[in-house]
């Protein structure tokens, strides 16, 4: 069986629907969404329904929880935050809210006798950063099992998104992959003295593993590709006057950079890495 895995769409639809179109030239038997279906582009609704469409698995993640639920403590926030949920709460109805928050948070199958558990972010929580740079220790973490994981069995691969950045890595003969982001990739190594072009890295990125699903036998393949699809960027942003953050969702899907890389430096410098230096 063949698997699409993608994740964290951000609204972004041309970026959806291109990646959509290249999965199915590829004769690809299942589609599995790990959330982030909703929030910085204004296509929140139509992704939705184009994600409802396609994929056999839906999976909740932090944008899609955190801008669909009612927050008590709304007031207390910072002025910013407030207009972004009630922003991104007026694009979608009510229905889509509950959709959302009714997704599930962790899905497993057995696949050429590996057992894969994927999630939005980590096995505990769906809103926290786990990098490609983080040490070995907190990587394994991910393999083991919570009270939200399906099975309290380790997992020996996990797949997840959240961080839009793609990667692979293999410790204690597990795998650990992110798929990366279709609708928002950005790479957080950045020097522009070393860069290569952009449009390495601004594509949609999506991942298709294949193998013999459901089986335990660890005699047969598995295979894992990650692909990026070029789409139309500036289609995607036509409608882009009507959201209140245009400037940060512009230059993240153009430039490839997160929006606040003060916060991604801050985060690799906790893990000893001085950005500015590398």
């Amino acid at each position: 069986m063949k698997i699409a895995i993608i994740s964290d769409v951000h609204g972004n639809l041309e970026a959806l629907k291109s990646t959509i179109k290249d999965i199915e030239k590829r004769n690809v038997d299942r589609i599995i969404c790990l959330g982030d279906i909703i929030a910085k582009g204004v296509h929140s609704k139509e992704c939705i329904a184009l994600i409802k469409e396609k994929c056999d698995v839906i999976l909740q993640g932090n944008c899609d929880e955190h801008f669909s639920k009612v927050h008590e403590n709304i007031s207390d926030m910072l002025e910013q935050e407030q207009k972004r949920i009630k922003w991104n709460q007026s694009l979608i109805a009510m229905e889509d809210r509950k959709y959302l928050l009714n997704l599930p948070f962790c899905y497993e199958f057995y696949m050429s006798g590996s057992l894969v558990r994927l999630f939005h972010a980590t096995p505990k929580v769906n809103n926290k950063a786990i990098l490609n740079v983080d040490s070995i220790d907190t990587k394994y973490q991910m393999f083991l099992p919570t009270e939200k994981t399906v099975t309290q069995n380790v997992a020996d691969v996990v797949i997840y998104g959240h961080i839009h950045h793609p990667y692979m890595d293999k410790i204690y003969n597990k795998t650990l992959i992110n798929i990366g982001s279709v609708g928002n990739s950005f790479d957080v190594i950045r020097n522009d003295s070393k860069d290569s072009n952009v449009l390495e890295t601004t594509k949609a990125y999506y991942f298709i593993m294949e193998g013999d699903y459901g089986s335990k036998d660890y005699t047969s393949e598995i295979s894992f590709q990650f692909i990026r699809v070029p789409y139309n960027i500036e289609k995607e942003l036509q409608d882009e006057n009507i959201n209140i953050e245009k400037e940060n969702y512009t230059f993240e899907i153009k430039e490839g950079k997160y929006r606040d890389m003060t916060r991604i430096n801050e985060n690799f410098k906790r893990l000893g890495v001085d950005i500015d230096k590398i």
